[in-house]
């Protein structure tokens, strides 16, 4: 067997409405499925501008009493990450809008390889927000993406 692309992520999530107005206001998904009562539980889909699949989010209503996630060192999802572009004006126009809709910025690090900003939905589950930085040519030296994280300066 040979894995060929993360296909999409399923997020159990609070209050359905507030975490669609995150990913479709904030982040700027599209909202194919779902998000009111046409299913038979409460759930929204998502696709990324760039229609790459038929969804890549999917969350999923469990209600206001669900568990939070365990604060620190954990078993289990500790980040997934997003493409907003492919410089780093790109990635500022993104602090732009994370900064206008009162997003906090949990951290912003310079991998060599990827410039990243980090955030939280609304449930605590952490993204990463980064782009591809330009010449850096990781593909003919891997060594470039465990390269000790520097501080981002944008």
């Amino acid at each position: 067997m040979e894995v060929k692309e993360l296909g999409h992520l399923v997020l159990y999530v609070r209050d359905l409405g507030a975490s669609v107005r995150f990913y479709r206001d904030v982040l700027g998904w599209r909202i194919i499925l779902g998000g009111d009562d046409a299913l038979p539980f409460r759930a929204a889909g998502f696709s990324a501008p760039s229609g790459r699949t038929h969804h890549e989010l999917l969350l999923i209503e469990v209600g206001p009493d669900a568990a939070s996630l365990p604060a620190g060192r954990r078993v289990g999802l500790y980040h997934f990450g997003l493409k907003v572009g492919d410089s780093d004006d790109e990635l500022r126009e993104a602090l732009a809008t994370l900064q206008a809709n009162g997003v906090t910025i949990l951290g912003a690090s310079d991998h060599t390889v990827t410039h990243s900003l980090y955030i939280a939905d609304p449930d605590g589950n952490e993204i990463e927000l980064y782009i591809d930085v330009p010449g850096v040519d990781w593909r003919n030296d891997p060594t470039l993406i465990g390269a000790p994280i520097k501080p981002l300066v944008l």
